[in-house]
């Protein structure tokens, strides 16, 4: 049954020599009981894996329902895993799982994007049972942002804001993964193309500098006046959202954040239009707009065409994040880096993290620089 899935996942093993050295540094895990929300793609299997070797029990949610790979989903089922997650699956599914997961009673989290510790909080709010958890660890922006409004009853660890996360996978391989997806899934290039991105993070920085490398005539659009003026200071026009919508070739955000295109921009937008998303929130766009007044076909696999009165608009992977919904995502050896550093985040908080004071913290240094 897994005669490629394992091919493939001998490949990136053999690729991935820190996460091999994290993993082996691992304590002994048998006395916990970690839930994970988080991508479930092939990448990831070789860290659970391990984990699972360690002693470790795991139950596995997504953070996104269409970048899971049901193939992964069973191999670490069958390696041992619990887990409550498949491609495509519903909202009502989706959120029954973070009550599975939070059931199964987990000692130890870690998330992408904040999702169990929400649902666990919002329990308390409601007095309903929650579990004792002693520490968890968190890899997103949008989770950090979602920590950040209300007041943990246990210590969480940042490590998105860590030097080599910023720096390799939110500002290099996001935009490179992006448009390596655009070119496979369109069969075109950004050649006399221009191109709007929204966002001027690290991750936006990254997808108008690869887009700038492929040819593309970049603008950002950013309504933040310390991001806006970075962009110009490095070389890209600013421009207003409202306007550059009528006359990109292609629109990618790149914020996190909820509505940012929103149905005045889609009106405004002109035939032939495409349109990615590559933040961590799938909602960026406003996808039922369309849904609701546009006749919707697919020409090519997830290339989502809209029709929209007289013009037709491609939403790629139905606003969905594009390069892991439609792409592999990051390289293999780049992901190497976040998966050493993700385990080497597991065996603090197990360890030093679990007797820190509730609380949101940076990932100390001395706890994941050894993964490098």
């Amino acid at each position: 049954m897994y005669q490629d899935f394992q091919a493939e996942l001998a490949w990136a093993s053999l690729h991935m020599p820190r996460t091999r050295k994290a993993i082996a540094s691992l304590p002994d895990l048998s006395n916990v009981k970690l839930a994970c929300n988080m991508h479930l793609d092939l990448k990831m299997a070789p860290l659970v894996e391990g984990l699972l070797s360690r002693g470790c029990d795991i139950f596995l949610t997504t953070c996104n329902p269409t970048t899971v790979q049901d193939d992964v989903v069973s191999y670490l089922v069958d390696k041992g895993a619990t887990a409550h997650a498949w491609r495509d699956m519903s909202e009502a599914d989706w959120s029954e799982s973070f009550d599975k997961a939070l059931a199964w009673q987990p000692t130890h989290l870690c998330e992408m994007g904040a999702d169990l510790t929400t649902r666990l909080h919002e329990n308390i709010k409601a007095n309903k049972p929650v579990p004792s958890i002693v520490s968890g660890l968190e890899a997103t922006g949008s989770g950090i942002n979602r920590l950040n409004g209300m007041a943990p009853h246990y210590p969480i660890f940042n490590w998105d804001d860590l030097p080599v996360k910023e720096g390799l996978h939110n500002r290099h391989m996001v935009g490179l993964s992006a448009w390596q997806t655009f070119f496979q899934t369109t069969h075109l290039t950004l050649h006399e193309k221009v191109v709007v991105v929204i966002g001027y993070g690290l991750v936006g920085q990254g997808v108008a500098a690869s887009a700038k490398a492929f040819g593309a005539q970049v603008q950002v659009a950013e309504l933040d006046p310390a991001r806006a003026l970075q962009a110009k200071y490095d070389g890209w026009p600013v421009v207003d959202l409202n306007e550059a919508a009528s006359q990109a070739d292609v629109i990618a955000t790149a914020t996190g954040a909820y509505g940012v295109v929103n149905s005045k921009h889609l009106d405004s937008m002109k035939d032939g239009t495409f349109i990615l998303n590559v933040g961590h929130v799938a909602q960026e766009i406003d996808v039922p707009y369309l849904k609701n007044n546009a006749a919707h076909s697919v020409p090519m696999p997830y290339v989502n065409a809209y029709k929209l009165g007289e013009k037709t608009l491609y939403l790629l992977a139905d606003g969905s994040m594009f390069n892991l919904t439609a792409g592999y995502g990051d390289s293999i050896n780049a992901f190497d880096v976040t998966l050493a550093v993700m385990a080497a985040g597991i065996g603090y908080i197990v360890n030093e993290g679990a007797t820190s004071e509730k609380g949101l913290y940076l990932l100390p240094e001395a706890a994941w620089k050894s993964a490098l």
